[in-house]
């Protein structure tokens, strides 16, 4: 019902070949070499391939950029507030500020999105004393270098056969900016505020997902993106049990299981690009196979558990959101300066 039928034209059908193999090829990597947070090396390249259709220097500038900030405020920032929550939380509100309003105008848009993702995890995910946070900080940066390497060699490998038109960027009043920008940097501040509240460790789709619903940067979008998001979890974890079921015991096996990843990854990244609306039911399903695979596959964890509990913390978080977002959307409406219609 909320599938698109338009057919795929021959740069779509490169571009979902590009998604799934550079996003198989990521979490091959990280298995292979043994690397711990392997989100970072499966979403990463989704994002990255799944957002900008024709790899480019200001698209891979963005992502480098995004990601040495981040370390950089997450090593130090973090280490000097971390005992301090109040100003903690008040300079996490100022840097999700920043990439908002970044995202708002457009040209970067891609260095504001995945520096909001990666800042807000790797915030939360430093505050515990179980995890190494300068292990954390060296993989978030080598996932950077390796999506970007990917997605150019996947350029390379399965080229556009036709020109692009060139993208131009939607012109914004600043009010409008300002409402977008308060608006992402508000419900950014709060999902880290609750999620290091009450200790939620392991709800890494559930994060991802209260800030992947403010990428429409405004209310209509994100109620729209919000059941697309559900569609699209519910899609991606029923993906991960069937592959899961089918494998059984030989689920860890890489030799069979990237067959079927990248399978599942291209039914999704054809969904995502027949959509072309960002983020969707495809973006949503893909990403959350990035996070089932790439985050808890291994040989302790039990994948049909944490496959039902990205269903419920999932929903959950969006029912949440949605509601405190539309109060904060008709609280900045009241005022001149962050009106967001005309």
């Amino acid at each position: 019902m909320f599938l698109p039928h338009m057919s795929l034209t021959a740069n779509d059908l490169r571009q979902c070949l590009r998604i799934a193999t550079g996003a198989t090829l990521g979490f091959a990597l990280c298995k292979v070499m043994g690397w711990d947070n392997g989100v970072f090396f499966v979403v990463t390249p989704m994002l990255l391939l799944g957002l900008v259709p024709v790899m480019n220097a200001h698209a891979a500038r963005q992502m480098i950029a995004s990601s040495v900030l981040c370390a950089l405020e997450v090593g130090l920032v973090g280490g000097m507030l971390g005992s301090h929550p109040v100003a903690m939380t008040l300079f996490a509100f100022v840097l999700f500020l920043h990439r908002f309003a970044c995202m708002s105008k457009g040209p970067l848009f891609l260095y504001g999105a995945s520096g909001v993702i990666n800042l807000s995890i790797m915030l939360h995910f430093a505050s515990y004393s179980t995890v190494d946070v300068n292990d954390l900080i060296t993989l978030n940066l080598m996932s950077a270098f390796v999506a970007v390497g990917i997605a150019y060699l996947m350029k390379w490998l399965i080229p556009d056969v036709e020109q692009r038109p060139a993208f131009k960027p939607e012109g914004k009043q600043p009010h409008r900016r300002r409402h977008e920008a308060i608006l992402g940097a508000t419900m950014a501040t709060m999902s880290f505020v609750v999620f290091q509240m009450f200790d939620l460790q392991d709800s890494l789709s559930a994060q991802a997902t209260t800030l992947l619903l403010l990428f429409p940067m405004h209310w209509n979008g994100a109620l729209g993106y919000a059941r697309k998001r559900a569609y699209g979890t519910i899609v991606g974890v029923g993906m991960g049990l069937m592959i899961q079921i089918l494998l059984y015991d030989w689920a860890e096996i890489l030799l069979f299981l990237l067959p079927l990843f990248w399978i599942c990854v291209m039914l999704c990244a054809q969904i995502h690009v027949k959509e072309r609306s960002g983020s969707g039911i495809g973006f949503g399903s893909m990403t959350t196979l990035g996070i089932l695979f790439g985050q808890y596959l291994s040989p302790n964890s039990d994948m049909v558990f944490s496959a039902m509990y990205r269903i419920s913390s999932i929903l959950g978080s969006i029912v949440a959101t949605l509601v405190v977002l539309y109060l904060i959307h008709r609280l900045l409406n009241r005022f001149e300066m962050t009106r967001f219609g005309t």
